[in-house]
């Protein structure tokens, strides 16, 4: 069975992190994702989070009838800076103890590159999972990656290459859809490719940023290396979400016990209920 997740990053302001497993079962979810939060650990910081307030969080999930599936620290694992690929491999070591500790033994992650320094990113990268995998074999936790806009790459092919290259079961590939058009909008030729090394679906969408002879968005000054995308509810954008549901059926996705799909809508915090609970209807009639 599918395991739909939900990422509550709209109520980081307003919900204290003991209280999101309620949270979630307030709107429907069975499974939770935590993601950067001033509680338990922001992007490119070290986990906020002790043995004591891991302990309470397990049992709040447990009373809530919620399970934590994962686990989505954002770190630089692909500097270029050796101080920033330093501090990444520092900070993620305590996560993928957190994670086990958590009983979420899956780490949603990106690359965290520069696409301007792509040769010396992809070096740092490798670097720093050079450090952390055999952490991660230890403790039993797997790390998937998202090759996030703004990344030493984008495109999803290459990105798989790039894990591909680096010959570990522990790692995997994270498909965000509300990233669709910087991946190359190639759901149906990819995600075959990538097969059971995908470990988890984002289900947001977005609008295509190329279209109208890439118009669609106009940045200033012209020709600037700004990148753009939504986290929209499904529906709002240009995702064809039936094609990508479509192709994780084919795939056999949808079939697997381990399937994780994870609503993370980010774009309108003042209906972040309401959007929160149609999300999970859509992605339920999605999978059917």
């Amino acid at each position: 069975m599918v395991r739909i997740a939900i990422d509550l990053t709209p109520f980081n302001d307003s919900v204290h992190l003991l209280d999101f497993p309620d949270l979630a079962a307030r709107l429907g979810y069975e499974y939770l994702q935590l993601t950067p939060n001033p509680d338990f650990g922001r992007h490119f910081h070290h986990p906020k989070v002790d043995a004591e307030m891991i302990a309470a969080l397990k049992k709040r999930a447990s009373d809530a009838g919620v399970t934590i599936t994962s686990v989505q620290p954002v770190q630089r694992f692909g500097g270029p800076d050796p101080r920033d690929v330093e501090m990444a491999v520092f900070h993620t070591t305590r996560y993928i103890e957190v994670a086990a500790e958590l009983g979420a033994p899956v780490i949603n992650t990106e690359f965290s590159g520069r696409p301007e320094r792509e040769e010396e990113s992809e070096y740092s990268f490798y670097r720093s999972m050079e450090q952390l995998l055999p952490i991660a074999e230890r403790e039993g936790v797997t790390i998937n990656f998202d090759p996030h806009p703004d990344d030493f790459v984008e495109d999803g092919l290459e990105a798989w290459r790039i894990l591909r290259g680096l010959n570990s079961d522990c790692v995997g590939f994270v498909y965000v859809a509300a990233h669709t058009f910087h991946l190359g909008d190639r759901a149906a030729s990819l995600l075959p490719i990538v097969g059971d090394r995908l470990g988890a679906v984002f289900a947001a969408d977005t609008f295509d940023h190329r279209r109208s002879h890439g118009l669609r968005y106009i940045t200033n000054p012209p020709g600037n290396a700004a990148r753009v995308h939504q986290h929209l509810r499904i529906g709002d954008g240009d995702v064809d979400f039936d094609e990508l549901f479509g192709t994780l059926r084919q795939t056999g996705y949808l079939d697997r016990e381990d399937a994780l799909i994870v609503s993370n809508v980010f774009a309108e915090d003042e209906r972040a209920e309401e959007v929160s609970k149609y999300q999970l209807q859509r992605i339920r009639e999605l999978i059917g």
